[in-house]
């Protein structure tokens, strides 16, 4: 486990500061509109102490193995009867093996293998895949005290470690499966997220109940859009509801605040200019990371802990947790802080979500509602042109709203104004230069040009980043560099693929092979890897070859 800390100084931390609100059952500062009944079911609120017990022995290597156990009764009957057998002192690491086993019960095993002929070609493998993957929630109901959110409809999760269903993921592996004519777990999705708007108010970073104080990227117009392109226009006025809500999540608290200001994910800058950053709502470490986050906490004893815990969770939101894009000094995550950055993909999905908007309130005929929603695009897209392009490097980059000043990072988020179409002509292209420059590599797009040990910096290349890029730059002309980053990537799975038999989450592309880094060992399956190769491959035929 990367920084663990000593045992019995997460004990105190997580005792004396973050278990205060995990026993006083304390509401989020927002994600969960400040229900506590929401999230009562997340481990650190419904069984923290005994959390808090395995996490201080590491009885897991990976600590979201911890919050993903099922209790086998209430658990309040299992802190009680934690709590009695320790009146005397802590239980020996045997005797807590023995109290988990008894009251708690291993999340089932994420069968996301399959067994194949040799030579089975690459895009029929991710077809094969796709039931592994897909899960039914009639039978996959883990009981009333799991942390599985309970969905309407079946999806698709990610595969190893991840065995629930994610937001940002989600877009990238509808990809596929509208390649693969399963419109069918399309609508079953986009029906799941809408159903997510409508119970908690906002779509969360994933259905477990220790996701339901942030979100993620949100791409849930970009899911409208491509079920649209399918079922026709009436998609739009469907959702038209859960779009609302969506947008009123991320944009709430804007109307009221002063220049020079931030709340929640809403920051309006000193010339007056409403943008959006990444929050992730609590102050405490998150319960899949626990141990983890203390420590690094401790690495930076000048800062307030709850301030750095409030960062992580702002990254994990991003969806790039971690990069140096969040890290005040751009490499070391004890100076993270993720609530300082204006990040520059962020505001790209808002200006798409405003015409989105705009465009479902033209078919359900409110020419005025259709109007607002126009010029909320439209003040975005120049705040995003003026705010974020770095006239001097050639490229948009994050804003750092405190220092007043752009990040010197330079990262693959640059080509969300491409994607989402914000970008004009002449930033476009210099932008296209920038990839070229920067961020190309044998392998694909690397998602920044720093080495941090990160899994969201280089040498790693994530299938999502070259979907936009290709994307982007093909709608700008760009089709040369756009071309080479896809074929480039679809070589790099082709070549893990011929060697393991597997697609993998994250890759290298600097030296071609299975990407590393992060909290955790890379995982296979993968839902947004699987997507974004099928949508690659159609656009470039030929490229893959046979196992």
């Amino acid at each position: 486990m990367q920084g663990m800390a000593s045992r019995s100084a997460i004990g105190r931390v997580l005792t004396g500061l973050a278990l205060t609100c995990v026993l006083a059952g304390c509401a989020s500062s927002g994600g969960t509109n400040g229900d506590p009944k929401l999230a009562a079911q997340s481990p650190e609120r419904a069984w923290g102490p005994v959390m808090v017990a395995i996490a201080e022995a590491e009885l897991y290597e990976d600590e979201k193995s911890v919050v993903d156990l099922v209790p086998r009764r209430d658990p309040s009957l299992i802190v009680s009867d934690y709590q009695s057998r320790t009146s005397d002192g802590p239980l020996s690491r045997e005797a807590l093996e023995d109290f988990v086993r008894e009251n708690f019960d291993e999340p089932p095993e994420n069968e996301s293998r399959l067994s194949e002929a040799a030579g089975t070609p690459i895009d029929q493998h991710i077809i094969n895949l796709w039931p592994y993957l897909t899960r039914d929630p009639a039978a996959t109901d883990e009981g009333q005290w799991s942390s599985l959110v309970v969905l309407p409809h079946r999806y698709v999760v990610p595969g190893g470690r991840f065995n629930e269903m994610f937001y940002w993921d989600s877009y990238f592996t509808m990809l596929g499966l509208a390649h693969s004519d399963r419109y069918d777990l399309v609508r079953d999705m986009v029906d799941n997220f809408a159903w997510l708007i409508d119970q908690y108010g906002f779509i969360p970073n994933g259905t477990r109940t220790y996701f339901l104080t942030r979100s993620q990227p949100p791409f849930f117009a970009s899911m409208v859009e491509l079920l649209a392109e399918h079922d026709g226009d009436k998609v739009y006025q469907r959702y038209l509801p859960e779009l609302e809500k969506e947008y009123e999540y991320w944009m709430r608290g804007g109307d009221a605040l002063a220049p020079g200001q931030a709340q929640e994910h809403v920051v309006r800058l000193e010339d007056g200019t409403l943008l959006n950053r990444y929050h992730g709502s609590e102050n405490t470490p998150r319960p899949e990371s626990y141990a983890g986050e203390i420590a690094l906490a401790q690495k930076a004893p000048e800062r307030p802990a709850a301030e750095v815990y409030g960062a992580l969770r702002a990254a994990a939101e991003s969806g790039w947790d971690f990069s140096s894009r969040w890290m005040a000094d751009g490499s070391q995550q004890a100076t993270i802080a993720t609530r300082d950055f204006v990040p520059v993909d962020l505001n790209a999905l808002l200006f798409h979500l405003e015409k989105t908007l705009a465009h479902a309130w033209q078919l359900e005929g409110n020419r005025e509602r259709a109007e607002q929603f126009e010029q909320l695009a439209e003040t975005r897209r120049e705040a995003i042109n003026r705010v974020f392009w770095d006239a001097d490097r050639g490229l948009y980059t994050d804003y750092d709203w405190r220092e007043k000043r752009l990040s010197e990072v330079v990262s693959a988020a640059m080509v969300y104004p491409l994607a989402f179409e914000v970008a004009d002509q002449p930033r476009a292209e210099a932008t296209s230069a920038a990839v070229e420059r920067e961020l190309l590599r044998p392998g694909g797009m690397v998602t920044t040009n720093r080495h941090t040990g990160e899994q969201w910096d280089a040498p790693n290349g994530w299938a999502p980043l070259q979907w936009l890029a290709v994307d982007g730059l093909t709608r700008y002309g760009q089709t040369r560099l756009a071309e080479t980053i896809a074929r480039r990537w679809i070589d790099t799975n082709q070549r893990v693929y011929d060697e393991t038999g597997k697609l993998v989450e994250k890759y290298n592309v600097e030296n071609p092979g299975v990407g590393g880094g992060g909290e955790y060992e890379v995982v296979d399956g993968f839902g947004w890897t699987n997507g974004v190769l099928l949508d690659l491959m159609a656009r470039y035929p030929g490229a893959a070859r046979t196992r």
